[in-house]
């Protein structure tokens, strides 16, 4: 995924405002730094953000478990990255038409 979709696509879910020229690592850190500011003053907002974007609330725990020493809000922001590439290319794959189909079968 493009670094302008990406970024488009975080601020949309997620209340930030990333200017559009961040590189990948760019993007991951601060994600992660206002990920920390969550865990230390918000975390139900946190939980509920990670829930509306669908994060898979397993594999954040067994991650988390298995690298207790790394940062936490880089964990979380590796898992948000990943989910939006998800919705991304499910979204590309469905959006592609089938043409020879008429009309009148489309839903």
């Amino acid at each position: 995924m493009e670094n302008t979709e990406l970024i488009r696509l975080l601020n949309k879910d997620l209340p930030l405002e990333l200017p559009g020229h961040l590189n990948q690592e760019e993007i991951k850190a601060r994600l992660a730094d206002w990920i920390n500011e969550l865990i230390k003053h918000d975390f139900e907002k946190l939980v509920s953000l990670l829930y509306r974007i669908d994060v898979h609330e397993q594999k954040l725990r067994t991650l988390l478990k298995q690298f207790p020493d790394e940062d936490a809000g880089h964990i979380i922001a590796s898992l948000i990255l990943e989910r939006q590439e998800q919705k991304q290319k499910s979204r590309q794959l469905f959006s592609q038409r089938d043409d020879t189909v008429s009309e009148e079968e489309k839903w």
